[in-house]
């Protein structure tokens, strides 16, 4: 029977503090987000009378119904096809002996290694020439191509935990490799695929520079950027800003609470291994 010690109360108290000082800015973002513009208390008392109107002025002044349409739009597109790509192409990496497969993925692993602003000129310059400057498929183009390779590493390193014995079985079945990965192995990474498809959304989501980059000059923006822009605008109305801010996360933040399990064990799926 276990008892409850001393280390174990020192272990609780720790816990709770770290969770007090995690949760403070959010507490405080909440608080001024429904805060009437006339109260001007101290930002760590709470609110007596809450407001909706932060959320509907910050909705209308800071333009964030296209701004959103477009985020959600950018952010689904590419993590599909990153998704997609990135599990295609960690399939025969991770099975595959040959001296290619190794050469092949150290050459994909260079995309973890070089920092993308290194070609952020002749990017800007290729997709000018592709005519897309203004449009948001230049960020899906962008992203797509940015994100396999940290995708294909998180697949390739679940591939090479799993073992072959179902894909063995398909193959005396008859079915073919597409088949194969299919039926029989996409399923098996679904753990991983949700975790990847979290981190690589977050990542889309939250990015601010190669929007504000590829859609300078346009009407075109993502959340990102109509915030920065509404912050800008309305730096002495911090209540309109915490509403800006609150709407701005709510997306991703329920598809991660939705999701939370699936990732949770994608990552300890990929510790085991």
């Amino acid at each position: 029977m276990n008892r409850y010690t001393r280390r174990t109360l020192a272990l609780e108290t720790v816990m709770i503090a770290v969770g007090v000082v995690f949760a403070f800015p959010v507490y405080v973002l909440v608080n001024l987000a429904v805060r009437p513009t006339s109260d001007t208390s101290s930002p760590i008392r709470p609110t007596r009378d809450p407001t909706f109107g932060n959320f509907t002025g910050a909705w209308r002044e800071a333009g964030l119904g296209g701004a959103l349409i477009n985020s959600v739009l950018v952010t689904v597109v590419s993590v599909v096809v990153v998704l997609a790509v990135s599990a295609l192409a960690a399939y025969p990496l991770a099975r595959s002996t040959a001296r290619w497969s190794r050469w092949t993925f150290l050459l994909i692993m260079l995309g973890l290694i070089l920092p993308f602003q290194l070609a952020s000129l002749p990017l800007y310059q290729t997709v000018r020439d592709l005519g897309l400057l203004g449009s948001v498929w230049s960020l899906i183009l962008f992203y797509a191509g940015l994100q396999v390779p940290f995708t294909t590493f998180l697949y390739v390193g679940f591939l090479r935990a799993l073992p072959r014995d179902f894909e063995d079985a398909a193959s005396i079945d008859g079915a073919g490799p597409l088949a194969t990965f299919r039926y029989v192995v996409f399923p098996m990474l679904k753990p991983i695929t949700v975790t990847a498809l979290v981190l690589n959304a977050v990542a889309v989501w939250n990015d601010f520079f190669t929007p504000l980059l590829y859609l300078s000059g346009s009407d075109q923006q993502t959340v990102p950027v109509a915030v920065a822009g509404f912050v800008g605008q309305f730096v002495s109305d911090w209540n309109l800003i915490f509403a800006a801010l609150l709407i701005s996360i709510i997306p991703v933040l329920a598809v991660y609470l939705a999701l939370q399990r699936s990732i949770i064990n994608g990552f300890a799926g990929g510790l085991k291994g």
